[in-house]
Formats: C-alpha cells, sequence, structure tokens
C-alpha cells in the first residue's frame, strides 16, 4: 500500500491541476473571490481562500480574467470575470480535459477488467 503522505501529496497534485479550469468555468459571470469559493464548494471542488486568492491574480496578469472594484456597497469588493482570451483558453482546456478524461476512463476499466 502507497504511503498515506505520498497518497495525499499526489491527490493534492491532481485537484490543483483541475482548479485552473474550474476557476475559468466558473467566471462566465462577474464573481467575487469568497463567491467563487462557495460556487465551487457547491460544485463538489473544495478550495481555500489562500489558495484561491493568488490563481485568481496570476490567472488575471496572464490576461485570462479581469477584475473591476465595486465600491457601491458598505464592503469593496473585487469581481472577477473571464476574458476573450480566457474563453478561448477554456475551449483548449476542455478538449484536452475530455481526451484525458475519455483515455483514463478506457485505461481504468481496462485495469478493472483484469
Amino acid at each position: 500500500m502507497a504511503d498515506e503522505k505520498l497518497s495525499n501529496n499526489l491527490l493534492q497534485e491532481l485537484k490543483r491541476g483541475t482548479l485552473t479550469l474550474s476557476v475559468l468555468l466558473m467566471s462566465g459571470k462577474p464573481t467575487y473571490g469568497y463567491s467563487l469559493v462557495t460556487e465551487l464548494q457547491d460544485a463538489g471542488i473544495n478550495v481555500e481562500q489562500n489558495t484561491l486568492y493568488p490563481l485568481l491574480r496570476r490567472l488575471e496578469s496572464q490576461g485570462l480574467l479581469q477584475s473591476s472594484w465595486d465600491t457601491g456597497e458598505s464592503r469593496p469588493r473585487k469581481y472577477y470575470s473571464i476574458t476573450d482570451d480566457g474563453r478561448i483558453t477554456v475551449s483548449r482546456l476542455g478538449e484536452e480535459w475530455r481526451r484525458i478524461n475519455r483515455v483514463m476512463s478506457r485505461m481504468m476499466n481496462e485495469e478493472e477488467g483484469k
């Protein structure tokens, strides 16, 4: 049996790899960080704020997200939304996700059949 710490690290790595696509998919409408955490959790993706906010900043610096401040409420909020480049990236990542999913499903089914 694999070391539990190693398994946890590998699982974390796998989840981290899917987070970028998940965030881009959830940013079709303007959303702020805490709301995005909640939406992702509701979708079954647990992410902590200290993981999400650096990712949002990185995606913005890469031109995949844009942000704007809403100061109309008692507490200012920074809203993020996907850019045109972000949509193109979602399309490309989505195609690759589906391809990998087909391959991995086939491989796992073959393994289970042994």
